[in-house]
């Protein structure tokens, strides 16, 4: 039997034909469906569930119970907090205008796209349809509706914009607008970040 280079915990389910990139940890009671795509170096936590189709890049980190749904795309060093869920539906219906339960090709998925290095709260629910920027922070609890920019930081139900954060996730001081771009001091790190608006 070939060695992987990859672990999966003997209480997680991983599918014939997902794709599992090297040094990638699956803990228990996880479910990666059959055709998704996991890069290297990602921890995806117990009880987390990835349909087919999703994709997700390189160290990544997936807390515990969260629902990544056909149509997500996750690029790489994205963090995603536990419970968070992604939904591809943007009009859900368990049963067909005609009353008969619908079958996978009733359903029309929309996708949903996380940039590079975004992080997710806790709780967080993602609708279908829209891009989180890169080094985006979503607060915890929050319902995303509507694109969030790079860098920004949205909380609340809706979500709405709230500043601005550093690539350490420490807000952004003294932010401003020159030429198409918005530049930003941290106070934490001490980093001067420039960005697109």
């Amino acid at each position: 039997m070939q060695e992987r280079s990859f672990y999966v915990h003997p209480q997680a389910e991983v599918e014939e034909g997902a794709q599992i990139g090297a040094g990638t940890r699956i803990w228990r009671q996880a479910h990666v469906r059959s055709q998704a795509h996991i890069g290297e170096q990602c921890n995806i936590g117990k009880g987390v569930y990835v349909e087919s189709h999703v994709s997700i890049g390189s160290r990544v980190k997936i807390q515990n119970h969260v629902s990544v749904f056909e149509g997500v795309t996750i690029e790489d060093g994205v963090f995603i907090g536990p419970h968070v869920c992604f939904t591809n539906d943007m009009f859900p219906r368990a049963i067909t205008p005609e009353g008969q339960l619908k079958s996978a090709e009733d359903w029309e998925v929309t996708p949903t796209l996380v940039k590079y290095g975004a992080s997710l709260g806790a709780g967080s629910v993602i609708v279908c349809g829209i891009t989180i920027g890169e080094f985006a922070l979503i607060g915890a609890g929050a319902v995303v509706t509507k694109d969030v920019p790079a860098h920004a930081l949205v909380f609340g139900n809706p979500a709405r914009a709230q500043g601005y954060v550093c690539r350490c996730a420490c807000r952004l001081t003294n932010v401003h607008e020159l030429n198409g771009q918005l530049s930003g001091w941290c106070e934490t790190c001490g980093t001067l970040c420039v960005f697109a608006k």
